[in-house]
């Protein structure tokens, strides 16, 4: 494919064929529909599925369903389809069942704006489901972050078998921007670890030097259980102290101990004690106001955030350190500032938020940078 003149949704589903992904189920919201519709293209002549599904539940459950029985796999729905999704990426998080759910945002609460952009489901994603593990959440601030991250998101689903969010907004979304996908730098693509070690197949053994188990597809010759309820190695449910207290500790260490590793970013450090930190499309009027600033004998650095959870403490920590102003930017009434207060207590930490369908402007961000 040459240069194209792609929306962010659209990157997202080419994203996701060049990472393997063959399996797609979702049901039609705003503004998250075209990455099914741009699946529906893409995956048949791949020898793919894509289905529409009679709702949100049964989109991700029938996307659970195809990981486990060895496909990459891919939905995608907006702030209201998160809440139907819950009780299953809980599933996902505690039978370790990669998947990658696109979640493009838009005004909330409830049902909203359909046609209007926010990020207000920042949070959403890291607690909205029982029992407070960890998940992954990523977040673009273009199109062409809509097609790596996503790779990115795969890779990331299948190392370490878990759910991967990719944070989307419906103002990157529906955005189109030139994209030449033959040239781009692409992540290289990664599978799931499987088991090989002959007879005996345990469905959540971790081994010396891993931290999450092999994978053997359901309906293959070896028998693999799968259960929602708190289970040992074996797959059985189980009510020992000791081995339900290693399994939580190990779902919980395998991403807190490892977000160095992908704590993807931008970073740009002025000669200033004044840093603005931002993610999503809010980069994009962030970057302008930097670059206005610079022009005017007043430089800021800037801190592009594309990682959100686990938050990358030592990457904002690093960058920071010669910093005594950080203005954190996001569309919403503030839902990833206190992270930075709690990372950050020497720091003077100013906040903008706005959740009311604009996009923050460069100006609004000038004039609040005066204020820090």
């Amino acid at each position: 494919m040459a240069l194209s003149f792609l929306e962010g949704n659209e990157a997202v589903a080419w994203g996701a064929v060049a990472s393997g992904c063959r399996f797609f189920a979702g049901y039609p919201i705003t503004p998250a529909t075209t990455v099914y519709n741009t699946m529906l293209k893409l995956l048949p002549p791949e020898g793919g599925i894509c289905m529409q599904c009679e709702d949100e539940i049964a989109s991700i459950g029938c996307c659970l369903g195809a990981s486990m029985a060895g496909m990459k796999v891919m939905t995608a729905t907006s702030g209201p389809g998160i809440s139907l999704y819950s009780e299953n990426i809980s599933l996902a998080i505690g039978s370790e069942i990669p998947i990658v759910i696109i979640d493009v945002q838009r005004l909330a609460p409830s049902t909203g704006s359909a046609t209007r952009g926010a990020d207000g489901d920042v949070q959403f994603l890291r607690w909205g489901s029982s029992g407070g593990l960890p998940v992954i959440v990523l977040a673009p601030a273009d199109v062409r972050d809509c097609f790596t991250l996503t790779m990115d998101a795969f890779n990331l689903a299948e190392e370490f078998r878990c759910p991967v969010f990719v944070a989307s907004n419906k103002e990157i979304a529906m955005t189109r921007e030139s994209l030449d996908l033959d040239h781009i730098e692409k992540p290289e693509v990664i599978d799931r670890a499987v088991y090989s070690s002959g007879d005996g197949f345990l469905p959540f053994k971790v081994y010396k030097d891993q931290v999450v188990p092999d994978f053997l597809p359901i309906g293959d010759k070896s028998l693999v259980r799968q259960t929602s309820s708190t289970h040992g190695p074996d797959g059985y449910i189980t009510t020992s102290p000791d081995v339900i207290s290693a399994s939580q500790t190990r779902l919980m260490n395998k991403l807190n101990s490892t977000v160095n590793r992908y704590s993807f970013h931008e970073t740009s450090i002025e000669d200033s004690d004044t840093m603005i930190l931002t993610y999503g499309v809010t980069a994009r009027a962030a970057r302008e106001a930097g670059e206005t600033m610079k022009k005017e004998g007043k430089p800021v650095s800037l801190m592009v955030l594309k990682t959100l959870w686990p938050v990358p403490e030592e990457l904002i920590k690093e960058k920071t350190k010669n910093t005594e102003r950080v203005l954190v930017v996001e569309m919403n009434m503030g839902q990833y500032v206190n992270e930075i207060k709690r990372i950050l207590p020497d720091k003077r930490i100013g906040f903008l938020g706005q959740m009311d369908g604009r996009l923050i402007t460069p100006q609004r961000i000038m004039e609040e940078i005066k204020n820090v």
